[in-house]
């Protein structure tokens, strides 16, 4: 089954790579890896949540969020390496939640990017990953999404 396949199967569609919000590119290629710059969970290049979880937003709300901001970082993916057939293994996933002061659930937050990578690429999506709590993300997302990917040639 093709990449195409499994993500019509799950019923996702890569969306429009999300505009830079300065000055970086989404997402460069070196030798056989790719690294994503954060991604936000945009849609339709806006945030349909926004601020802290464990305050305003709750931690279902941002784990489907981490999915949207995974799925957008695929498609920074294959923005720059033409295909996501050419991604032999997703290797890191970093998670940035922004969190309330009280907040301890970043790794459960964090699985709604691992999942959906998890979904998507099978066995290639075994992934190391870091969960990381921070007083505030950029435009107030709850969540931001970093993919390092090994290509197959």
């Amino acid at each position: 089954m093709t990449v195409a396949d499994r993500l019509a199967e799950l019923g996702l569609t890569l969306p429009a790579v999300a505009a830079p919000v300065a000055a970086y590119v989404p997402a460069v290629v070196t030798g056989r890896y790719v690294y994503t710059a954060g991604q936000l969970p945009f849609v339709d290049g806006s945030l349909p949540v926004t601020g802290k979880v464990g305050g305003a937003v709750d931690a279902e709300t941002a784990t489907a969020q981490a999915r949207v901001a995974a799925l957008n970082a695929l498609a920074a993916v294959e923005s720059v390496a033409g295909s996501l057939e050419r991604v032999a293994r997703i290797v890191k996933v970093t998670v940035f939640v922004a969190s309330d002061a009280s907040f301890t659930g970043q790794p459960g937050v964090a699985n709604g990017a691992s999942t959906l990578v998890g979904d998507v690429f099978g066995d290639a999506g075994v992934h190391a990953r870091s969960a990381v709590g921070v007083a505030v993300l950029p435009l107030d997302a709850p969540v931001e999404v970093e993919l390092v990917v090994e290509l197959t040639d």
